[in-house]
């Protein structure tokens, strides 16, 4: 997978923040989040309100934004994030 440079999240998305699980602590959601649950970060217009904050999680910070995993729109990434989920 390539990695964008300079990436910016598409507009009116936010997959990556409600698709996948996340199993590590966010701050206000000590267990983390099940797949298909919205981050409490996310906001109403699809942003993370603790981007670049040194609370945010390693898993979050690590994201690889890429158009293999971000797909071409909101709802191809939900599918391609949600297939990427152990069974």
């Amino acid at each position: 997978m390539s990695n964008i440079n300079n990436h910016q999240c598409r507009p009116d998305c936010g997959a990556c923040c409600i698709a996948p699980s996340i199993s590590s602590e966010i701050p206000g959601m000590k267990n983390g989040k099940v797949s298909g649950e919205k981050c409490i970060h996310l906001t109403n217009d699809f942003l993370c309100d603790i981007f670049g904050m040194p609370s945010r999680p390693l898993v979050c910070i690590n994201f690889n934004f890429d158009p293999e995993i971000c797909g071409k729109n909101q709802q191809e990434a939900m599918q391609i994030m949600k297939g990427l989920e152990p069974k």
